[in-house]
């Protein structure tokens, strides 16, 4: 196994990390990712062949000691089903997906499409704009919030909340960063709290009212769970969402992408390949629980390993001319929602809102142009931008 240098807050690799994974994927499928400590993988098949072993998973068998100063932040993941394993993952997911179906999660396109148009209708008229914080921020927390029954009021301090708590799976994080995100999970859960105690007394037609119902076999979210249910499904959904309807938008302009790619019989594949070809997160980990072999490499039980999705979707063993944007490419799935067990439980949702949301915005403003060459943010594992300015000339 080669063992590679390269620093994740570099700038260079925060504005194009594509040709560190060329240069990883040259060296084999799996490399040793100095920088982390761990081993990395980089090729399609090896990345779905860890996504989807048992035998490695998300829960550490022997996690350390949490600092006293980020209690409030372990003590929301201590609940959260992406950093669980079965059976109680199975129950909490099991749960979960009796309240977050796909008929409830269909219905909303209409309310999606409503809320695109309301928010182009704002958006500023004449010369350049920032598209992020005028559509591509704001639909996805205001669905969530719809979704879960919060009040869109809060849309402010949800996305606050939830900037400051992804902060703590970003790169170099600072001692001043891992505050913001113990304080952001102290808020929220209290903020949550209060919210569902007010929902058990008074229902209504909404994700937590039916999270609250969601009953299997006499098992029932409790309160902790259920907190930690709903700050993952806005965190990671709308991060995630965010960051890939940026990257696309991004990714078609820079293509000139022939609007029938965002007609109802393609879209579809559009928005898969919009997923592929810039995921919004390129790494996530695994704890290795017994000795594993993959393609040639033993990870040692007590390890930890890490998937590279962005590298895994630009594999060219997998995808014909990778680093090219193609509506109407045919392949393999890309892996931007993971595999396995702990595969997206939000992507229909995040589907739905670029099928939906990418239509109406080039219909709307069939002039939309990149005004100045996008930048990234320097937040990986995740890779979104930090601004994406426009100009919509008609």
């Amino acid at each position: 196994m080669q063992t590679l240098a390269q620093s994740p807050t570099d700038p260079a690799f925060v504005q194009d990390p594509y040709p560190f994974y060329d240069r990883a994927r040259a060296a084999g499928p799996i490399f040793h990712w100095a920088d982390y400590a761990m081993p990395a993988a980089v090729s399609h098949a090896a990345v779905n062949a860890i996504l989807r072993d048992r035998r490695m998973g998300r829960a550490d068998p022997a996690p350390p000691p949490v600092p006293d100063h980020l209690a409030p932040f372990y003590a929301i993941e201590a609940h959260s089903m992406l950093e669980l394993e079965p059976p109680r993952h199975t129950r909490l997911r099991g749960l979960v997906l009796r309240a977050f179906t796909q008929r409830r999660i269909a219905a909303l396109g209409p309310e999606i499409a409503a809320l695109a148009h309301g928010l182009i209708d704002a958006l500023p008229e004449g010369g350049a704009f920032d598209l992020l914080p005028g559509f591509a921020s704001r639909l996805p927390v205001i669905v969530i919030a719809r979704l879960l029954g919060v009040p869109e009021t809060m849309a402010d301090a949800l996305l606050g909340w939830s900037h400051a708590m992804v902060g703590m799976y970003q790169a170099g994080r600072s001692r001043a960063d891992e505050e913001r995100a113990a304080l952001a999970a102290a808020e929220f859960a209290a903020f949550l709290r209060e919210h569902v105690e007010a929902r058990r007394s008074r229902p209504a037609d909404d994700l937590l009212t039916h999270l609250i119902a969601a009953e299997e076999d006499g098992a029932r979210l409790s309160s902790d769970e259920m907190i930690a249910t709903c700050i993952l499904l806005l965190n990671a959904g709308h991060e995630a969402t965010v960051h890939t309807m940026g990257n696309g938008i991004k990714a078609m302009l820079e293509a000139r992408i022939d609007p029938a790619a965002l007609g109802p019989e393609r879209i579809e594949r559009t928005v898969e390949e919009v997923l592929r070809f810039d995921a919004p997160l390129h790494l996530f980990t695994r704890f290795v629980y017994e000795d594993v072999e993959v393609m040639g490499h033993v990870l040692p039980a007590g390890s930890r390993v890490a998937c590279l999705l962005g590298a895994a979707n630009r594999d060219p063993r997998a995808f014909d001319a990778p680093r090219r944007f193609d509506p109407d490419r045919v392949g393999p799935g890309h892996v931007s929602f993971g595999a396995g067990l702990h595969f997206c439980i939000g992507a229909p949702l995040a589907r739905l809102e670029l099928q939906v949301a990418l239509p109406i915005l080039w219909a709307r403003l069939p002039g939309l142009r990149l005004a100045e060459t996008p930048r990234y943010a320097n937040i990986y594992h995740f890779h979104g931008l930090e601004r994406l300015m426009v100009c919509a000339r008609p």
